[in-house]
């Protein structure tokens, strides 16, 4: 018997058994909330450093999750409330952190075994269950450990795809997760990324910078993605279906290329990063463009917090959309970002906030409802960083001036973010039809 057993036998024992048959039980109360919050990450082959996928499970992490409960640091819940409402929110109200702390403090009683909800219904090691498409890097790769950070670009299989094809979703599996610090995607119908595929004889290229995909009459449609990216992965992130009528673009006879950004901090690996396409079946009412709101001319000095804007467009623009997701980005330093879409007249509409900026959870979130951008309207992303000793992230020792940069060491911020044009040339243009 394991030591983390044993405590769990003798906590069971002095809690008593009176409380037993009056608390929550395992079997009703607490596997549903399991079920709805915490498996997504902790369920076998998943990103979480283990299960909790059944009574025995939950036992014997429970003082793990008592004392994360009780600190509010899982479930990973970023966003502030009222700061947009966000679909697929997976933090524990107040009344699911007391029937977990309850249960614990109980004895944890599992209670009547056919008291269990329905199994999970998705099974598979991919969040969203197994993709309609998996494309794989031909080949696996390891970025040098003595370069800080390797910015390297893989062109994917060949999709099969024969005409323009929307996506729902898409997710990102990283090899080696411990060495990768972001994944984009992006789309080439140039031809370029295939010609400098291997060109230095290793897989992929070198694209410290961008994919180097240039925009000409080809792809023309494709340049707001080309800022953007297709879609993306950082740690944390966990994927998500777009709402219904909403989709990505894969144009006709493009390939799909992969900026991987390998962080090595002096150990490496083999990396093998998979990509999964969700196929879009309902008809396509609207394209996803992701906008980057992004600045890149600022500069921290040492012992300095400081808030640093973005903002987007450049000048107001009589050009009105929907907002439909945002993914904020900072690195290190950062501690917390906001963004807030400004009308002409001066009305502020919060879009996000998180006060606790972590590196290693960040996200993709999708509002509950599209928030409408007028006519003229701006949106403002405003990022805090914290560049002094007290912050126990500081990469930096002594402190140094850090600004905007492609390093893990370098900052940025961006908020980037998912929107659809009222009037969007590109679908009025063009008869859209949903994959079979």
């Amino acid at each position: 018997m394991t030591v983390r057993r044993i405590a769990v036998v003798l906590w069971s024992f002095v809690a008593g058994s009176v409380a037993f048959a009056q608390g929550p039980t395992y079997s009703k109360d607490v596997s549903r909330i399991y079920q709805a919050k915490c498996q997504i990450c902790h369920r076998d082959g998943d990103v979480a450093p283990f299960s909790l996928n059944n009574y025995d499970d939950a036992t014997a992490w429970a003082f793990d999750t008592r004392r994360v409960v009780m600190r509010g640091t899982m479930p990973p819940w970023k966003p502030v409330a009222d700061h947009g409402e966000f679909r697929d929110n997976y933090s524990l109200t107040n009344d699911e952190k007391q029937t977990i702390l309850d249960w614990i403090a109980n004895g944890m009683d599992q209670g009547d075994p056919a008291d269990l909800p329905e199994p999970a219904a998705n099974a598979s090691a991919w969040g969203l269950g197994d993709p309609d498409v998996l494309l794989t890097v031909p080949q696996s790769y390891t970025p040098p450990a003595d370069v800080t950070d390797t910015y390297r670009c893989f062109v994917l299989p060949e999709t099969g795809f024969t005409q323009d094809t929307f996506l729902s979703a898409v997710d990102l599996r990283p090899g080696y997760r411990k060495i990768v610090h972001h994944v984009l995607i992006f789309t080439d119908s140039t031809g370029t990324a295939a010609k400098k595929d291997g060109q230095d004889g290793s897989q992929g290229y070198d694209c410290f910078g961008g994919p180097g995909i240039p925009v000409d009459t080809t792809n023309l449609l494709s340049a707001l993605d080309a800022l953007g990216g297709v879609a993306g992965w950082a740690p944390g992130t966990r994927p998500h279906f777009l709402p219904d009528g909403v989709g990505l673009l894969i144009p006709n006879r493009s390939r799909i290329v992969m900026q991987v950004h390998y962080h090595p901090n002096g150990v490496t690996g083999e990396d093998q990063t998979q990509v999964g396409l969700y196929l879009m079946r309902t008809e396509v009412k609207k394209r996803l463009y992701n906008i980057p709101v992004v600045n890149t001319e600022f500069k921290v000095a040492p012992d300095t917090v400081k808030d640093v804007v973005a903002t987007f467009p450049p000048v107001p623009l009589p050009f009105s959309a929907k907002a439909i997701l945002i993914f904020p980005h900072m690195h290190l330093l950062g501690r917390k970002i906001k963004a807030d879409m400004i009308e002409l007249n001066g009305k502020v509409t919060p879009m996000i906030y998180e006060d606790d900026w972590d590196f290693n959870w960040q996200g993709s979130y999708t509002y509950k409802e599209p928030i409408a951008i007028p006519n003229y309207a701006r949106i403002k992303v405003t990022c805090t960083f914290d560049n002094t000793a007290d912050n126990p992230k500081n990469p930096n020792n002594p402190l140094v001036t850090v600004g905007w940069g492609e390093r893990t060491t370098d900052e940025m911020c961006i908020g980037f973010v998912g929107i659809t044009l009222d009037v969007d040339p590109f679908t009025i243009l063009r008869t859209i039809k949903p994959a079979k």
